[in-house]
């Protein structure tokens, strides 16, 4: 793999060949891809259902509720830090020559605001670690509203951006994208919910499609092929219950029952799946709950009352599952779920402790991680570098996180690990591909 001075002294390669390492940060990985690792999803397969407005990770969050498992990111607490000021929220960072947007809901109401402002922190902190970065970056308030961020993206692009990053919410981003695609200019947005994306319309963010997909290809690897779905009555069950479909029939498994139950109401659901799922004769030999934290601890007291047996069928989950409190729920112990490697986030939160004084959210992640692409690409051959045959090299970029890549329809593949519920933690037990490999 080609280091960054030796690409840049040959001049931009081809996509067979390209490749960009970046010291502690963001790495091009075109050169690589043939390595035996897990196929992930087909960028041309359709979704069968539209996102959740409250994914894992979600970028979608209503500004009156707290979000899904990334305010409270494991391992740590984001510090509060109030609402950003007046004169923050129309900045800019770096003075390079290349200009790319940022656009957050920084002065939005509730928790969008603060989940703005620690993107906005890690987004600094990317420009400071890129030495010599080509970037300005015009940090943009779209107040958490559609309105507020087609206006910020049509500012920017009157300002000279080359490629917008963010917004965060679902509404944003397609409000944003109608302007950027109008004037042939990319965005990378951070929301989770698929309907969102498009052709130059990319979503950077956590996909729970992609999290169903590595949990059901591992179980129907370790011989799990009957599985029992429990799934809440929320918008992110019904995508998980879709995709669980869709990769159960891929991969040869049997789904033997699927129950519906209203969100923090599982006994009765539990109850009718008690034949299949408890007893000493169990039907299935896994069952898959999309359910988080909130809501684990009953599903977790009414699986016991049927007799559950978590070493007969295995639990199954998506990165809703990565919190502490889950990992202390004695009916799920030897659960397995799929999640990003968390090594990468807690070493970019170590730094951003020291800079900030204060811990990042969960999604802070996502502003490095495209700030630092878009300082590599700006390096390698400046705004001419963001167009859709380069954002979407199948080999894709390595960040923070995980690999990950972007698809032609906007959305994302990401390399994922898959961790065992164990002693109250969590134990990787099939680690994340380095690579990804070809789409088909």
């Amino acid at each position: 793999m080609a280091s960054l001075s030796g690409a840049m002294e040959q001049g931009w390669p081809s996509r067979a060949v390209l490749a960009v390492m970046l010291t502690g940060a963001l790495a091009l990985s075109g050169c690589v891809g043939a390595g035996p690792t897990r196929q992930t999803r087909k960028a041309s397969r359709p979704a069968p259902q539209s996102a959740p407005s409250q994914p894992v990770y979600n970028a979608d969050l209503p500004p009156e509720d707290t979000p899904v498992g990334q305010i409270q990111a494991a391992p740590m607490q984001a510090a509060p830090v109030g609402p950003v000021p007046v004169q923050m929220r129309g900045t800019t960072l770096g003075n390079g020559p290349v200009k790319v947007a940022l656009i957050l809901p920084l002065s939005a109401p509730g928790q969008g605001s603060l989940v703005a402002q620690s993107m906005r922190n890690a987004a600094d902190l990317a420009l400071s670690e890129f030495q010599g970065s080509d970037l300005t970056l015009l940090v943009k308030d779209d107040r958490g509203t559609p309105e507020g961020a087609q206006e910020a993206a049509s500012q920017a692009v009157a300002e000279g951006a080359q490629l917008i990053l963010g917004p965060l919410f679902a509404g944003s981003v397609q409000a944003a994208g109608q302007v950027t695609r109008q004037v042939g200019k990319p965005l990378i947005g951070f929301s989770s919910d698929r309907a969102a994306a498009a052709q130059g319309v990319y979503l950077l963010s956590f996909m729970v499609q992609a999290e169903v997909d590595r949990i059901v290809a591992f179980a129907a690897a370790q011989n799990r092929r009957s599985v029992a779905a429990l799934i809440p009555e929320t918008a992110y069950g019904r995508v998980a219950e879709a995709q669980l479909r869709d990769s159960a029939a891929e991969n040869g498994i049997r789904l033997v029952a699927v129950e519906r139950y209203p969100a923090g109401q599982p006994q009765e659901a539990v109850q009718r799946l008690a034949r299949v799922i408890g007893g000493l004769a169990p039907q299935a030999n896994a069952l898959f709950i999309p359910e988080n934290g909130d809501g684990l601890p009953a599903v977790a007291q009414a699986l016991q009352m049927v007799r559950f047996n978590a070493q007969q069928v295995k639990p199954l989950g998506t990165g809703v599952w990565d919190e502490a409190r889950v990992f202390g729920l004695p009916t799920l112990q030897g659960g397995w779920f799929a999640a990003p490697d968390k090594r990468g986030f807690m070493d970019f939160a170590a730094r951003y402790r020291a800079r900030f004084n204060s811990d990042p959210v969960r999604l802070a992640t996502l502003s490095y991680d495209a700030v630092t692409l878009a300082a590599a690409l700006a390096r390698m051959q400046g705004p001419q570098a963001f167009n859709d045959s380069v954002l979407t090299n199948g080999s894709g970029f390595a960040g923070a996180d995980s690999v990950f890549r972007f698809n032609p329809n906007g959305t994302n593949d990401r390399a994922l690990t898959v961790q065992e519920i164990r002693g109250g933690t969590a134990v990787v037990i099939n680690a994340a591909p380095r690579t990804l490999m070809a789409n088909n």
